[in-house]
């Protein structure tokens, strides 16, 4: 009787190996990834839809099977713009086995460098300063620095502005992302691009930016560049209609002409500043909503899939949080394709 129960129950247990294993096999690898950003706090206008999009596209990933049966984990935690908690965050994310890092800030990025080189692991930010590329081998800049949008803009000044040497103003985030293409602009100019900066403004929380408005129009300034988020953007904006210092066109006289880079405009500025955006000249590297294409098919019909609001369907940082989760799930496709580990 025991001898019949024992075969009975070797016939059960290789049963059920012979069911669970094969349903193994097929669920494939999971790849974990880490994103530590500000979902609140500093820049979060940039980084909350920025979460957002990055989210949705490993979605998109694993619903569609764009990795055949493996998967992408993507473990998304708010720092609030603080570096300690960004370290503490991917410190974690180590303990937890990713293959990949996607990070956010400046600070945070230069600080981390040398972890980043420690840990041999592969590192998209948020932040495109130039000095990231300086002395490391595991972070990648998908788009234009910084420095180069910023350079990009003053040229553009120069090449369209009528009349003598443009006098220009760079309105700065109070952090290192603000201040990081401030320098190689001055080292453009230092070599021949032909503007003069009157003043360098690291922008507070004032929600009135008149005294500084005023400060800058008496100096003679005709060209203001910006380099920081969206919000402040567009304080500056409505506070200079409100003194009529905005130019209607390009460089005209006696007014102001608004520039910015990057995080500066698109959709999410003219949420914030309403008409007071109209006239201003911005530089990315992103589709944006109001241009029809397939890129922004894609974008909005993912933003509906996953029930995203319309400011976050439309902004552009939701394009640029696509654009990071989309470039690390090619590197693990290409990966894959050619046979290499991913750990």
């Amino acid at each position: 009787m025991k001898e019949k129960n024992l075969s009975k129950w070797t016939i059960l247990l290789a049963a059920i190996c012979m069911l669970t294993l094969p349903a193994q096999a097929l669920s494939g690898e999971v790849y974990k990834l880490g994103l530590s950003l500000a979902i609140t706090g500093p820049t979060s206008d940039a980084g909350n839809p920025y979460s957002k999009g990055v989210e949705d596209y490993f979605s998109y990933v694993n619903d569609t099977k764009m990795l055949g049966d493996d998967k992408i984990e993507c473990m998304i935690r708010d720092d609030q713009y603080k570096n300690d908690v960004t370290k503490r965050n991917f410190e974690d994310f180590l303990d937890q086995g990713i293959v990949f890092y996607l990070n956010y800030s400046t600070g945070s990025t230069l600080a981390l460098k040398k972890d980043f080189e420690e840990e041999q692991i592969p590192v998209l930010p948020a932040s495109f300063h130039a000095g990231n590329l300086v002395d490391s081998n595991y972070i990648f800049l998908p788009i234009a620095s910084y420095s180069a949008q910023m350079i990009g803009l003053t040229e553009y000044v120069v090449k369209n502005h009528k009349g003598g040497t443009p006098k220009v103003a760079m309105f700065i985030h109070p952090s290192a992302f603000g201040r990081g293409p401030v320098e190689d602009v001055k080292k453009a100019v230092a070599a021949g691009l032909d503007v003069e900066i009157i003043e360098v403004v690291e922008h507070g929380k004032d929600l009135d930016n008149t005294a500084m408005l005023k400060r800058l129009s008496g100096k003679g300034v005709q060209y203001v560049l910006s380099h920081t988020v969206q919000s402040p953007v567009a304080t500056m904006l409505k506070d200079a209609s409100s003194l009529g210092l905005v130019a209607s066109s390009f460089g005209e006289e006696g007014k102001i002409t608004f520039l910015g880079a990057h995080y500066t405009g698109g959709n999410d500025l003219v949420a914030l500043a309403g008409d007071s955006a109209e006239n201003f000249y911005w530089t990315t590297s992103y589709i944006v909503t109001s241009e029809p294409g397939e890129g922004t098919d894609l974008q909005l019909a993912l933003a509906t899939k996953y029930n995203r609001d319309e400011k976050a369907a439309n902004s552009h940082n939701y394009a640029n949080g696509m654009m990071v989760a989309q470039v690390a799930t090619e590197v693990i496709k290409r990966a894959k394709s050619k046979g290499k580990e991913i750990n």
